[in-house]
């Protein structure tokens, strides 16, 4: 056996999340190493890592600190070698790395999708008047209110598992979840509908895992490099530099979708006030290898657009 791959008795170790939708990403990974290598699951040794977002349930993100609050313990023990990768879903992901750390992996992407999840209406427009909807999400929470505003949106912060307890419990009459974690945790008894991007465009990078690794980890380059989904990174080099450009974070309402069609890619965006009163968007194609840039180009147009104070909240 080749010395430089884990072994049982020098496990790799992959950083994760404690959700089960993190967990059934860790495993994935770990399952497509095995495949590749050839290699021992017991090669693997999967390590939960609590992060300040887990342990903070009972405010909104905005008031926290945002998205990297599920990145930060992670990347901590990353760099200090206490793990060898850390596996994220992309959407939570800041789009900046610490200095020393480098996220150029990425499996095949899931339905980019948003699920509509109510136990008594299958559809966001059968819902009566002032109807209560749960989400966590400001751009879900604004995409609603612009098409909807008579609903009455409510925080529902937790794994997908609580918000569908919150859900059960009558908190609120319906809630939005991604539907690729609904599709990685087989949960197909949910009564889920999926929501055409046309209504509702996804957050960028929804449904993709990504994974990290430290810069200079050359073992680690060279095992990645046989699981990254080349089509995955083209769309999300697009996406997250529209997101870049934005300056985005868990405060601002943005969403964004990259498609390929042969050479050429699809880029959707769109960015809304938080009290959902307005929403910009555009849609445009370039050659594949253009997509970062028209990324770039779409962010500013609609900032142009858009003008001060956009993302500020009113009343």
């Amino acid at each position: 056996m080749d010395k430089s791959l884990p072994n049982p008795a020098t496990p790799l170790k992959i950083g994760t999340r404690g959700s089960p939708l993190a967990l059934a990403q860790a495993y994935e990974t770990r399952d497509r190493l095995v495949a590749a290598f050839g290699l021992d699951p017991a090669a693997f040794e999967i390590v939960v890592i609590k992060t300040t977002g887990d342990r903070v349930q009972d405010r909104p993100l905005k008031e926290i600190g945002g998205k990297g609050l599920f990145t930060k313990e992670i990347e901590e023990d990353l760099l200090s070698g206490a793990i060898d990768i850390a596996v994220h879903s992309m959407k939570d992901m800041p789009v900046a790395q610490p200095a020393g750390l480098l996220l150029d992996t990425y499996l095949p992407r899931e339905d980019v999708r948003d699920a509509f999840v109510s136990p008594d209406v299958s559809r966001l427009s059968d819902l009566a008047q002032g109807a209560v909807v749960g989400t966590s999400s400001l751009r879900r929470r604004a995409q609603l209110l612009y098409r909807r505003p008579d609903l009455q949106v409510v925080e529902f912060r937790g794994n997908v598992q609580t918000r569908l307890k919150k859900l059960a419990d009558g908190v609120a009459s319906c809630t939005f979840l991604a539907l690729a974690g609904l599709n990685r945790l087989d949960m197909r008894d949910v009564p889920a509908s999926p929501v055409d991007t046309d209504d509702m465009l996804p957050a960028v990078a929804q449904g993709a895992i990504g994974i990290e690794r430290r810069k200079d980890d050359t073992r680690m380059a060279d095992m990645l490099a046989a699981l990254h989904d080349t089509p995955t990174g083209q769309r999300l080099a697009a996406e997250r530099a529209f997101l870049t450009a934005l300056d985005g974070s868990c405060e601002t309402p943005i969403a964004g979708l990259a498609e390929l069609d042969g050479g050429q890619l699809r880029l959707r965006g769109q960015v809304l006030r938080p009290d959902g009163s307005e929403a910009i968007g555009d849609d445009q194609t370039c050659a594949i290898e253009d997509g970062a840039a028209l990324g770039r180009d779409m962010a500013q147009k609609l900032l142009a657009q858009a003008g001060p104070g956009f993302f500020d909240w009113r009343g």
